[in-house]
């Protein structure tokens, strides 16, 4: 390919600077050309690195640079306003997760995509991780046999460790993050049950609460219970205040065994089989916010791109996997289980 794709990355926070940015500076088919902060500093740094132009207005930044896509790392009330101009000014999106914050948004902005001829992809960065893959291989190859029960759990200290502003991020700020934990990690296994199940979580009850981050109103723990439409059902976890020890393990139950993801130091995904027999699998650790790895997320949009295929996680699969955990909010508001069909 002779043409590189021009991209700019608007919010040049933590996960820009941890994932995003490097990982488009790494991938030979792509020009980095524009950024955008509100603080100014943090995008001049990457414009003068890559000789492009720095703005502290994204809609400035559209108007004036011609990109074939774009990084949305905003805090997560911009994502659909951010996207949605993107996509009307013709650049393919890659989003954070959680893709919206409402059902509504998240629908605009997959109806902006789809108006505008351009890819909508959500940075479910999960599906990517190599234990995950490995996992969803072997439920694929059907020899667990139906899957019963399950259990996943997302947890850590929580933002302030992560993000660029520490204590006062926007993590914390309820009218720019719309939610905390279901945000930030929640989603991330809803997604990601969703996936590996190849399944649709048809109701869900939850307990949603502010239990330890002082001097915010946003969530920093969550414990739901998932019914799967297959009638399998299991529990799903989010937590900010992990304060040591923190998880991000799925266990799934089946007919002929149990698969195993994260539970080990050493051996990433096990398979104990009603048989006996037990297999061990080391292919690669997971991501953690002190050791971040090749998520494989802007590698995987850049090929859609430049194919021309359908996102693994398009806009679609990000507003299934969001309306999971707006169904939990839902729960814990009405103290009811929540139908999600």
């Amino acid at each position: 390919m002779s043409k590189k794709l021009r991209v700019a990355v608007i919010g040049c926070g933590a996960i820009a600077q941890r994932r995003h940015i490097p990982e488009y500076e790494v991938n030979e088919n792509v020009e980095l050309v524009a950024f955008a902060d509100p603080v100014n500093e943090r995008a001049q740094l990457y414009a003068d690195k890559h000789n492009a132009k720095a703005y502290m207005d994204y809609e400035e930044l559209l108007k004036e640079v011609e990109v074939d896509a774009v990084s949305v790392c905003t805090p997560n009330a911009l994502h659909a306003p951010v996207a949605i101009a993107a996509a009307k000014a013709g650049a393919h999106v890659l989003v954070e997760k959680p893709m919206a914050v409402s059902t509504e948004e998240g629908t605009a902005m997959i109806e902006a995509a789809r108006q505008n001829g351009v890819q909508l992809m959500v940075a479910h960065n999960q599906r990517y991780m190599p234990p995950h893959v490995k996992a969803k291989e072997i439920l694929d190859s059907g020899r667990l046999g139906k899957v019963i029960t399950f259990r996943t759990a997302f947890g850590h200290p929580g933002p302030e460790g992560w993000s660029v502003d520490g204590r006062n991020s926007w993590f914390f700020r309820k009218p720019e993050a719309s939610m905390g934990a279901m945000g930030d990690l929640g989603v991330h296994k809803s997604d990601l049950i969703r996936h590996l199940l190849s399944d649709e979580v048809s109701e869900v009850g939850a307990f949603v609460g502010t239990i330890h981050k002082e001097g915010t109103d946003v969530d920093d723990n969550a414990t739901c219970i998932l019914r799967m439409r297959s009638g399998a059902i299991g529990t799903l976890t989010a937590s900010w205040t992990y304060y040591k020890g923190g998880d991000n393990s799925t266990i799934i139950w089946c007919e002929n065994g149990v698969l195993k993801i994260d539970t080990d130091p050493v051996d990433n995904v096990i398979v104990e089989l009603t048989n006996g027999n037990v297999e061990r699998y080391q292919v690669g650790a997971m991501a953690t916010n002190e050791q971040q790895t090749h998520s494989g997320v802007v590698d995987a949009f850049v090929t859609h791109i430049l194919e021309g295929t359908t996102p693994l996680v398009s806009g679609e699969e990000g507003l299934k996997s969001l309306q999971v955990i707006l169904g939990a909010f839902e729960s814990q508001a009405t103290g009811k289980n929540v139908k999600l069909d």
